[in-house]
């Protein structure tokens, strides 16, 4: 096989690209080996990614010791946990498609034959993997590991119950020393936030579809098996190259399904949902929002993650990890065990002699599942035509169904000066329009305001209902992803305060108490909020976004 590098030695056309990687420090017998690029997204303001000039060091040695040569480009990537509940959320979901845009510049415009992917947080895991779909080129996806749980008087704790504790402190319910201390433990040191929120949950999937490594989702962030990890990470890509194995030939219907399957097992972020319909985008691989309710209408949930049980991601690395629930699904047929993988071998073949470690209180088996049906549930009606979002594994058994009065609020700032100000009754279900991926712009997460319900002791008895998105630390009855969104003209836009709203989830449905001739009433003369929004790159986004029901993708 010839290399796509081979376009820079041996001729005399190419001898000024010769002239400029020797001015990196180059050799003419590195320039002959595979020239693979470690797109790392390290930096030193994201608690997931302070640790990832280590992972590119261990990725570069296991490539330079299985014969190819390293080459790192930086990407960059956005904290939603710093970035959440002012401005700067509006840049999160966006900065995904920059990501992939950049990405596919970097490899593109230096001819590389291969590329590991060195991510860990929210969008920079599906980022990087949706560029790896769009090149088709070798690629293997090696995160930066998952935090430890902090411990508070005993008890572990994450982010989720950090932004909960906001809300009890405004509800009186602890004391300020009470919120320092909560501060000061529950995040102690690097890696993605340790429950099962969007960053953790992309991690596993790509264990689940085939572009990472066994242990890539688990092995904790400050583990040495971690740094063991990269090394084979880098190992693997050289012989991906050398077997010119690419990411399509593992990124296809076959692997999407399975990914989607271990989703509902993992009971995996809300978030999952635009991002593996982005990447099966990219990789030319037809999904939509109805395979996700096949999927988890017969796949058991077997695994309750911070927020939606008390374990965390160093208890399911315990347990067997993303491999032993794989295991449990493949050995039901709720997998398809001859998708390939980055390992060159298949996933049946990767998952011989796993299984459980006996460790039942962060995996349960098939035969003793949380329940019979998957952690996410796609909930449509005449306020979401176009389905909308739940984590049904993390909604209170009274909440699956619920029937409440509409409060409505065009913003997540009025919504959360409503909660914060005890104007919320047992009951109610919070409306937010115009946050969706063109209203927002940007489809910003609203863990404060979820956060700030459960922290007030109201996430068993009040429904939260929006077009934007939410944070996988958020837990009870929030719905996100309403298409069409308000902005776009969608029924959404046309609840009232006061208005009846009908939750069913078992029965995938949400309803406006309305009827169609109302509906219609309200319809004529209706136009859509329209916000002034800040940048040029927002803009840009906010004309080309898709539904969230396509991705979020741009057009």
């Amino acid at each position: 096989m010839e290399l796509r590098s081979s376009y820079f030695t041996g001729r005399p056309e190419t001898a000024p690209h010769r002239s400029l990687l020797k001015a990196c420090g180059f050799t003419d017998e590195e320039l002959s080996k595979p020239l693979i690029a470690v797109v790392s997204a390290h930096s030193e303001i994201v608690p997931g990614h302070i640790n990832l000039d280590k992972i590119t060091a261990a990725v570069k040695a296991g490539i330079s010791a299985a014969g190819g040569t390293p080459v790192m480009v930086p990407a960059i990537g956005v904290c939603d946990g710093i970035a959440m509940g002012h401005a700067g959320m509006k840049y999160s979901l966006p900065s995904r498609e920059l990501i992939a845009d950049s990405v596919e510049t970097m490899i593109e415009a230096h001819r590389f034959d291969g590329m590991v992917l060195v991510p860990n947080c929210d969008k920079i895991v599906p980022g990087m993997v949706m560029a790896a779909c769009r090149l088709n080129l070798p690629a293997v996806a090696v995160s930066g590991g998952p935090m430890l749980a902090g411990t508070v008087c005993g008890e572990e704790v994450s982010l989720s119950k950090m932004f909960e504790s906001v809300g009890s402190y405004k509800a009186g319910i602890i004391d300020k020393d009470k919120l320092d201390d909560i501060t000061d433990r529950c995040c102690p040191g690097c890696g993605s936030c340790s429950g099962m929120y969007t960053a953790n949950s992309m991690n596993c999937l790509c264990e689940a579809i085939g572009i990472a490594l066994p242990g890539n989702g688990t092995v904790p962030a400050v583990y040495s098996d971690r740094i063991i990890l990269a090394k084979h990470a880098g190992e693997a890509i050289v012989n991906m190259v050398k077997r010119d194995i690419k990411a399509r030939d593992i990124i296809n219907p076959r692997s999407i399904r399975n990914a989607i399957a271990c989703d509902m097992a993992l009971g995996c972020s809300s978030n999952s949902v635009l991002h593996l319909l982005a990447i099966a985008q990219e990789a030319g691989v037809d999904v939509d929002l109805n395979m996700f309710n096949e999927i988890s209408e017969r796949t058991p949930n077997l695994c309750h993650l911070a927020p939606a049980g008390p374990t965390h991601m160093q208890d399911l690395y315990q347990a067997g990890g993303v491999q032993a629930v794989l295991s449990e699904l493949l050995s039901g047929g709720y997998i398809d065990g001859q998708a390939m993988t980055v390992t060159g071998r298949t996933m049946a073949d990767n998952l011989k002699g796993v299984k459980l470690s006996g460790a039942q209180n962060a995996i349960r088996p098939l035969d003793n599942p949380y329940t019979a049906t998957g952690g996410l549930a796609i909930l449509f009606g005449n306020i979401a035509r176009g389905g909308c979002v739940v984590k049904r594994s993390a909604v209170a058994p009274e909440m699956l169904v619920h029937s409440g009065r509409a409060r409505v609020f065009n913003s997540e700032e009025e919504a959360i000066a409503a909660i914060y100000a005890s104007s919320i009754e047992h009951g109610d279900v919070v409306v937010i329009k115009y946050e969706g991926p063109k209203g927002g712009p940007g489809m910003r997460e609203m863990l404060n305001p979820t956060s700030a319900l459960a922290g007030m002791g109201l996430d068993k008895s009040v429904a939260l209902i929006t077009d934007g998105r939410f944070s996988g630390a958020s837990r009870g009855a929030s719905i996100g992803h309403v298409s069409p969104e308000a902005a776009a003209g969608g029924d959404f836009a046309l609840i009232e305060e006061g208005d009846i709203i009908d939750i069913d989830i078992p029965a995938y449905s949400v309803n406006l108490r309305v009827s169609d001739k109302e509906l219609n009433r309200r319809r004529k003369g209706f136009t859509p909020i329209v916000k002034d929004i800040p940048g040029k790159w927002l803009k840009r986004y906010a004309s080309l976004v898709s539904g969230a029901d396509k991705g979020a993708v741009l057009r």
